[in-house]
């Protein structure tokens, strides 16, 4: 694996021809680190379910560098769609869309509808504009594992099986984009991420409805997703921590003592975009082979604390309890 300088055009350039030549890239964008290849290359894209082992029936969301080339890929823009394009991109915001056939089926997961989105890190925006080509790209991480926010995470991941990594420093918003779609009366949202309900509604209605069971509309759907190796549990406070041989991640500076062996706070002040800032990178961290459990406290359910708790609640169904000593949900 070659770690390489993203702010350098010989980077982005050596990037761009191992794009052109079929291989994978992994690339920062402002939510994580993306694992992309050319989205309209089939052969290229299936690398990436490999080297992820990321199951066939999860989509992928692709990535432009605007707005210009949409009509090549999608068939169709509602108004709010492009309502939300105007606010929002580039950005943290992921809308599916009717694909067009220039969008292969394994990006899709066999769906007529393909995610897409615009992202404001400029070493993404620089890759993708050079290459003049959409990037089909999830986290760069193992299926089912936390994302990565740092160039150390996709190094410790895929050492040997992803050739080069652009460096573009750590990611700003550490949580993935929200995805929506639209539906009559409203947009639907799939995936709580960086961009808020609240943020959504002062623009668009948002709808509520029950989600079918069946195939994935978007990626993050999976009853357990973003999940450590080691069992997660939900808390309150540190005295809801009854082991030891564990590891504690606070949203703030906690004011009682963590028996807890390794302890990470998200905001010392609270705050909840600091918070997500450095979700995956301190419960990356908190993953231990010395510690038999991980707590972590609740966070607010308002703004951007939305979408770290849903992540949570994901990551603790990977590994529910059962028998031996009752941990606190």
């Amino acid at each position: 694996m070659d770690i390489l300088n993203g702010k350098e055009k010989a980077s982005i350039l050596r990037a761009v021809e191992a794009l052109e030549a079929g291989d994978i890239v992994a690339f920062p964008t402002e939510t994580v680190y993306g694992l992309g290849a050319v989205a309209e290359n089939p052969y290229a894209v299936a690398k990436i379910f490999e080297v992820k082992r990321r199951p066939h029936f999860d989509p992928l969301i692709v990535h432009l560098d605007g707005p210009a080339r949409l009509k090549e890929y999608v068939t169709d823009v509602p108004g709010e769609a492009r309502r939300l394009m105007k606010v929002f991109w580039p950005g943290p915001l992921t809308m599916i869309l009717r694909k067009t056939p220039a969008i292969p089926d394994i990006v899709t997961a066999g769906l007529p509808t393909v995610g897409v989105r615009v992202p404001s890190h400029p070493v993404a925006l620089e890759l993708i504009g050079t290459l003049k080509r959409p990037i089909a790209a999830p986290s760069a991480n193992p299926f089912g594992y936390m994302s990565p926010t740092r160039v150390r995470h996709v190094a410790r991941s895929f050492a040997d099986r992803v050739p080069i990594v652009l460096d573009g420093g750590n990611s700003s918003y550490g949580i993935e984009s929200t995805i929506v779609s639209f539906r009559q009366g409203g947009i639907f949202v799939h995936r709580h991420g960086a961009i808020s309900v609240e943020e959504l509604s002062e623009h668009v209605r948002i709808i509520e409805e029950e989600r079918a069971p069946g195939a994935c509309e978007s990626p993050g759907e999976l009853p357990y997703h973003y999940a450590p190796m080691k069992p997660l549990r939900l808390v309150t406070g540190p005295s809801d921590a009854r082991h030891e041989a564990s590891s504690y991640l606070a949203f703030r500076q906690p004011v009682e003592e963590v028996r807890s062996r390794h302890v990470r706070v998200l905001s010392p002040s609270g705050d909840l975009r600091e918070a997500a800032s450095n979700f995956f990178s301190a419960l990356i961290d908190l993953d231990r082979d010395d510690v038999d459990v991980i707590y972590a406290e609740r966070l607010p359910e308002k703004g951007i604390g939305r979408a770290v708790m849903e992540r949570l609640r994901k990551a603790a169904r990977k590994h529910p309890p059962s028998g031996g000593p009752q941990l606190v949900e």
